[in-house]
């Protein structure tokens, strides 16, 4: 059984006892199954629009709304500059790294600069151009949900080049390790259909250790630093909702029942985390908030993610509540508790929201219980659990510490953060020199 998210060909390779005997008997037809899909095309060229949409401009506008205005221009300067470095670096050697070979920890150099990639180059019935791109935008949004942690005071400069390295060394290998042909964590049986553990675990825990490193902005937590623009907040969530019904179903890599469900439990799932970040939000404070439901939506969109190509539709309420309340309880009180500054949530939402549905994973896969089943050799519930759970520690640790040792490196060269006084004065002024508002 392979893993989605970068390489699915699992619900493919169960089409049915009738297309089996057709092509036992058939060779041309074994031929065309290899072959361009038109329908698959057009779907994988649609789901990388939405999730580029995702990015720019989904986060950027989330994530614009809820730092001060004097802040809000430079936090989509980061977005739309990752997205723009990530797509070079991708195509000079992130994609030869998580996906050119069959390696158990890297993919190797031998598609470095998309070297064999053309037009002609297939990856199962799409272009190998459409699947890289598709892969691209996923190694686009991951760093940019970083951006979240250290808001609002770290140099811009930094983050570029903590950006990139952080592609090389941390993104690319875990997305091999788990997608990628070969990859070790995939072949023990880890279930990751869109990103669990390679995107949402993986950003969570690399913006965890980036406010660990950076230190809490000036202020913080005396000082209330509250959201400018809860219409930018809500509209961003509301285009990141769209998005992912690309970043879900479209990592199936086909147009076929899989991606359906994968797409009906994504929804079912987030609608049902939106409202169990407001129920809970209602009790603990009294009031529901659009900052609520948007970051419950948000919630429910990350733990869904690993479940949803493997999991039903009862299942993805279980995990949408699950998500719900226990996302809000990290952004609300885990970081409360322990006083490190993630100033948008990336680690309360993503981090959380990531392990909580990478676990889930393992009991809703079950066919028992309304999923498609576990992963290869493994043959029960605790046995996939555990499974996942392993999955998910080999990231934690892994993430954690070589996120820890570039951020300590660019720190020794070049400097982290901002001064006192352009954290004072705000990033757009002091960085770029532009304001988002004229008063």
């Amino acid at each position: 059984m392979q893993n989605s998210g970068g390489n699915n060909m699992q619900s493919s390779k169960h089409k049915g006892g009738l297309l089996a005997t057709m092509l036992a008997f058939s060779p041309s037809l074994a031929l065309a199954e290899d072959s361009l899909s038109s329908g698959d095309t057009a779907w994988m060229l649609t789901a990388t629009a939405l999730v580029l949409f995702m990015t720019v401009p989904g986060l950027s506008l989330f994530y614009a709304g809820m730092v001060r205005a004097k802040n809000g221009l430079s936090v989509m300067m980061q977005c739309f500059a990752i997205t723009s470095l990530m797509t070079v670096l991708w195509a000079i050697v992130g994609y030869s790294i998580s996906f050119g070979g069959e390696g158990a920890y890297w993919g190797g150099l031998s598609k470095a600069f998309l070297s064999g990639v053309g037009v002609d180059s297939l990856r199962g019935t799409i272009p190998e151009t459409v699947f890289m791109v598709f892969q691209m935008t996923f190694a686009i949004i991951t760093p940019a949900l970083i951006v979240g942690a250290f808001a609002e005071r770290m140099k811009f400069s930094a983050m570029l080049v903590f950006m990139a390295l952080w592609l090389v060394l941390v993104y690319a290998p875990i997305a091999h390790w788990v997608w990628g042909d070969g990859g070790w964590l995939g072949g023990k049986g880890v279930l990751d259909f869109a990103g669990g553990t390679v995107v949402h675990i993986n950003a969570g825990i690399a913006g965890l250790m980036a406010v660990l490193v950076i230190g809490k902005r000036k202020g913080y937590p005396t000082t209330p630093m509250m959201p400018h623009n809860l219409m930018f907040t809500v509209v961003g969530a509301g285009m990141l909702w769209v998005g992912w019904f690309g970043f879900n179903a479209g990592s199936e890599l086909a147009a076929d029942g899989t991606a359906g469900m994968a797409m009906a439990v994504t929804q079912i799932a987030t609608a049902t985390a939106a409202l169990a970040w407001i129920f809970s939000e209602w009790i603990a404070h009294g009031k529901p908030s659009a900052l609520g439901i948007a970051s419950g939506a948000v919630a429910g969109l990350v733990a869904i993610t690993p479940a949803s190509g493997f999991v039903g539709p009862m299942g993805s309420i279980v995990i949408g509540a699950v998500a719900g309340v226990g996302c809000f309880l990290g952004a609300v009180k885990l970081k409360k508790i322990f006083g490190y500054d993630d100033s948008l949530d990336a680690f309360g939402v993503h981090g959380v929201g990531g392990i909580i549905g990478a676990i889930l994973t393992g009991v809703f896969c079950a066919p028992s219980l309304g999923g498609t089943g576990f992963g290869d050799g493994i043959d029960s519930i605790g046995a996939q659990v555990a499974t996942q759970a392993a999955g998910v520690l080999i990231t934690l640790i892994y993430t954690a510490i070589v996120t820890f040792v570039i951020l300590k490196v660019v720190d020794v060269v070049m400097g982290l953060r901002v001064t006192e006084e352009e954290e004072i004065e705000g990033l757009d002024i002091a960085l770029h020199d532009e304001r988002a508002y004229i008063l």
